[in-house]
């Protein structure tokens, strides 16, 4: 398949350079947002580990290759840089032959690779976000600066990440970088507003009237002036004070101000007039002191967005977004750089997209995504996410490319990595991986306790959510393994248990899930299987679990 402009959303499994350069045409992407996996601990991708501290067996480190020079990849990599004789290959040469062919060479030589063909996608008016800690983030700002130009270097966001660290011997380290670049000298950008501090209302919005708390601010201007601005005005001449009147503009004015007919042509001292007829203007009781401008806390959305995150909080261990990944990002977070930095309709790419928070943020707020990963961990993680938020499904409202579509092609992915394979075939409901849930009500990440994932619906007017245990099986299978998932579901005191399995079911399975009890909604007023097995092959060609909804 060609390279082409992508218009429907879109999730790719797979290498991201590999699909970037096969895929994606120059100049067709509104905006990239990367949070590039970096090995800062030796574990930094590992996902699972048992209750000693121990990686479990079904661990996967996505980027192995990443933190170990190979002959296999980094060096050619690293050849194919050289050979553009450009800065940047002046540069990595350099590095190298300091710092030598180390973890960390390695992952710079990975990340110029992928950045190169990312500048390539981007529009002129497009924006690129690379967020990363201070481990390589000052070798990582060098090679954005020789890829992208430095003068397209716009900021070094901040972004607070946690409340504190303790460290014996260093301060806390609480924050993580956000590099953002454009492509051109003219990006989209759109006025963003963060919320208002709450020790910053109390402090100035210190006074109350029939219209709510308000704050006061100045209706006069340093200097004087010629004109209505330097007249007096009810007995106040602002040219004794070194100052002349400053109208509010417009624009500031509340939502519930009249504005009269002819406002624009009258003079300045008319329109306060106005503002001070409609309760806008503060007088103090000090004869000799100046008018402010009354500007109430109901109109005043917020300051414009900084360079220093502080007002959106970490994912905290009971939130509900949370899913348990290592490195997710809270969704407002990638919210607000969205609406910066694009517009409705645009397109969004995230290529190394993890549990998929842009990819969710791009689809709330109407951007076309595109979203690539190499673990099936991931897509199938992304895929409940976009099902559980939106209703939405993979094939039908969005592509979904570089995962098994056949019975052949499952089982060769079953014989290479049983663990890839469970999570692709959760995908295929789709369910959320149990490991993947940090907050699970069985406490436990590596020892699953029989159950491989979950899904949940809801079937009561309380806003409760009942569970649904998920077993995946892609060897031999027998009768014992639906009397197993029974006892679990009735442990896990879950409404309903699915057995899916690579291999056909025996009459003898089939006959045990029959006999398990069903599952009666009162909702709908109707049962369902308590016990339900589906085999790949039905997945594959669209079998659906039976649940209310």
């Amino acid at each position: 398949m060609g390279q082409k402009i992508i218009t429907k959303n879109s999730l790719f499994y797979g290498d991201n350079l590999e699909i970037v350069r096969q895929y994606m045409a120059d100049e067709t992407i509104d905006l990239i947002y990367l949070d590039p996996p970096f090995n800062s601990s030796r574990n930094y991708n590992v996902l699972y580990k048992d209750e000693s501290g121990l990686e479990s067996e079904a661990q996967i480190v996505a980027f192995e290759d990443t933190w170990h020079w190979s002959k296999q990849t980094t060096e050619p990599e690293f050849e194919e840089l050289q050979r553009r004789g450009d800065k940047l290959a002046e540069l990595l040469t350099t590095l190298v032959s300091v710092i030598g062919r180390t973890p960390m060479t390695a992952y710079l030589v990975m990340m110029s690779s992928r950045l190169i063909e990312l500048q390539r996608v981007l529009k002129p008016t497009g924006s690129l976000y690379l967020h990363c800690d201070p481990t390589a983030s000052h070798y990582l700002k060098m090679i954005l600066d020789m890829i992208f130009g430095a003068g397209n270097f716009i900021n070094e966001i901040s972004w607070k990440r946690t409340s504190s660290h303790n460290r014996a011997k260093r301060w806390g380290p609480v924050h993580d970088v956000i590099f953002y670049y454009s492509k051109s000298n003219e990006p989209t950008w759109n006025r963003v507003l963060e919320g208002l501090d709450e020790n910053y209302v109390k402090s100035f919005y210190k006074y109350i009237d029939d219209k709510g708390s308000y704050r006061l601010s100045d209706l006069t201007g340093p200097g004087i002036r010629a004109g209505d601005c330097g007249k007096p005005w009810k007995g106040i001449d602002p040219t004794l004070k070194g100052r002349h009147w400053e109208v509010p503009p417009d624009r500031s004015l509340p939502a519930w101000f009249i504005f009269p007919e002819n406002y624009a042509t009258m003079s300045v001292q008319e329109r306060l007039d106005i503002l001070n007829a409609q309760g806008f203007i503060y007088f103090p009781k000090r004869k000799e002191g100046i008018p402010s401008f009354k500007r109430y806390l109901l109109e005043n959305s917020g300051a414009t967005i900084q360079d220093v995150i502080t007002d959106i909080q970490p994912i905290s261990a009971q939130a509900a977004e949370r899913l348990g990944y290592p490195t997710q990002k809270p969704l407002a977070l990638l919210e607000r750089i969205i609406q910066a930095s694009s517009n409705p309709g645009d397109v969004v790419l995230d290529p190394f997209c993890g549990c998929g928070t842009a990819v969710h943020a791009a689809q709330k707020l109407g951007r076309i995504w595109i979203g690539i990963d190499i673990t099936r961990l991931a897509t199938t993680l992304i895929k409940s996410r976009l099902y559980d938020a939106f209703g939405i499904e993979a094939k039908k409202d969005y592509n979904l490319i570089g995962e098994p579509t056949t019975l052949s092609e499952a089982r060769h992915l079953a014989k290479q990595d049983r663990y890839q394979f469970q999570w692709w075939a959760l995908g295929l409901i789709p369910a959320r991986p149990q490991g993947g849930q940090a907050d699970s009500k069985e406490g436990k990440k590596g020892k699953d306790r029989g159950i491989d994932g979950v899904m949940t619906f809801q079937d009561s007017t309380s806003g409760l959510h009942k569970r649904i245990i998920i077993q995946v099986k892609s060897g031999k299978v027998s009768p014992s393994h639906i009397r197993d998932l029974i006892g679990t579901v009735e442990s896990a005191k879950a409404a309903m248990g699915v057995f899916i399995t690579l291999e056909p079911p025996s009459h003898e399975m089939e006959i045990a899930a029959l006999n398990a009890p069903k599952w009666h909604s009162d909702t709908f007023n109707r049962d369902y299987p308590k016990i339900q097995i589906l085999t790949i092959e039905e997945l594959l060609n669209g079998a659906k679990v039976q649940f209310p909804g």
